[in-house]
């Protein structure tokens, strides 16, 4: 069955529910949610007609409060579309085939259900949730998107000893951005997660360990084994001023249902200076290719990495090597603004794929509305991929 974790938790639900005297409390002591954001989003790409997307993406949920060590939440998600034709939904509307992808489909979904229990500092949840482990670069929920990415998951954390934090997830099925009608919208899951992070170290540094085995039946070329480690911190150079950095390395096979033959590893060295006015940083990303198969990153968050022209969502054959100047000011009146420049190549033969400009300006207005305007300039360097253009305008209310 495919929502089976799903059905678990409707059986369970009643249940995690107390007896009538004081359900009132869990109830009364609950937190309703309201996010609403609308956006604009115009694609220029080479070879293909612009797309223009405008798009409502409103989730309402209510997360109950504590009994007994129980929770319990429902959320629903609904995407509304001013014009479905005027972009490419992912090839849902074949109206709209030779226009750019924007994937923000129409959609309206339960985008979260699950019971929780805690007990001291180890809680387990069951059922459709979201999951975010570490910056997202591996496990994330794809929140740029509309249509965010959930699993049907079983996620035990616990945070009895210290400053350590230990995650073990069973994931049964992804719920992908592309939502339910896409042929790739779910991916059925046999996968495990172990992730492990001790803070407190030398450089106010954190020290991550994970191991992540990820099977799917319906998407075996994505199926792979993936360990690796992550040490990130600062160090102070004056009274107002730190180096912040981030190391990482990986290392990647086939695994579980894929058909593929390789191994191919994962690194990663950040550093820069951070204080109170802003960031400037340098990063060298690499993910490598191994018997012409890309490192693999299918549950990431992907675009916040590589570019947000979403380029390289799928890492190339021939792997893929990111040099990258990132930029971050806080400048008057509480506008915020984030640049980022990038060199494309290929980690095998160090084909140059490309360079890519981006920039994203925003701002609060009270506690619950943020604006922002987003652009993202790609430039090729050869016949391989497209020049793409992008621009987004939004509007988000979070409550």
């Amino acid at each position: 069955m495919k929502n089976r974790l799903l059905l678990c938790v409707s059986l369970l639900l009643p249940f995690a529910l107390p007896a009538t005297e004081t359900r009132g409390n869990f109830f009364t002591e609950g937190k309703l949610s309201l996010n609403a954001r609308l956006r604009y989003e115009g694609v220029e790409q080479s070879g293909l007609l612009e797309a223009s997307a405008f798009t409502l993406r409103t989730r309402l949920g209510f997360t109950t409060g504590a009994y007994a060590g129980f929770r319990a939440m429902v959320e629903g998600e609904n995407i509304i579309v001013a014009d479905g034709d005027r972009y490419n939904q992912s090839g849902l509307n074949p109206a709209a085939a030779r226009r750019a992808v924007v994937a923000d489909p129409e959609v309206s979904e339960f985008n979260q259900v699950w019971v929780s229990y805690a007990t001291g500092k180890t809680a387990a949840t069951l059922g459709r949730q979201r999951l975010v482990l570490e910056n997202q670069r591996f496990i994330g929920d794809v929140g740029w998107r509309q249509n965010q990415q959930t699993f049907d998951a079983f996620v035990v954390q616990d945070k009895t000893l210290g400053q350590t934090t230990l995650t073990y997830a069973y994931l049964d099925r992804i719920n992908r951005v592309f939502g339910g009608r896409h042929p790739q919208g779910h991916w059925d899951s046999k996968s495990h997660l172990l992730n492990a992070s001790r803070a407190g170290l030398p450089a106010a540094g954190t020290l991550v360990a994970y191991a992540y085995w990820l099977d799917f039946a319906n998407s075996p070329a994505n199926s792979c084994a993936t360990w690796g480690g992550s040490y990130t911190g600062a160090l102070d150079l004056s009274a107002a001023a730190k180096l912040a950095f981030r190391a990482e390395f990986a290392t990647q096979t086939d695994h579980g249902s894929s058909r593929l033959d390789y191994a191919a590893h994962y690194y990663l060295a950040e550093a820069g200076a951070t204080g109170k006015p802003g960031s400037l940083s340098l990063g060298y990303e690499v993910l490598g290719s191994d018997h012409n198969v890309g490192f693999k990153t299918p549950l990431a968050t992907l675009h916040a990495f590589n570019g947000w022209a979403d380029i390289f969502l799928a890492t190339p054959a021939a792997g893929l090597v990111n040099t990258y100047v990132k930029g971050a000011a806080n400048f008057p009146h509480g506008f915020a603004f984030t640049t980022f420049y990038h060199w494309f190549e290929s980690d095998a033969g160090r084909t140059k794929f490309g360079h890519e400009f981006d920039a994203l300006v925003s701002r609060k207005f009270g506690k619950y509305v943020t604006a922002a305007a987003k652009y993202a300039d790609f430039r090729r360097d050869g016949p391989i991929f497209p020049n793409v253009r992008k621009v987004w305008v939004q509007l988000e209310f979070v409550y």
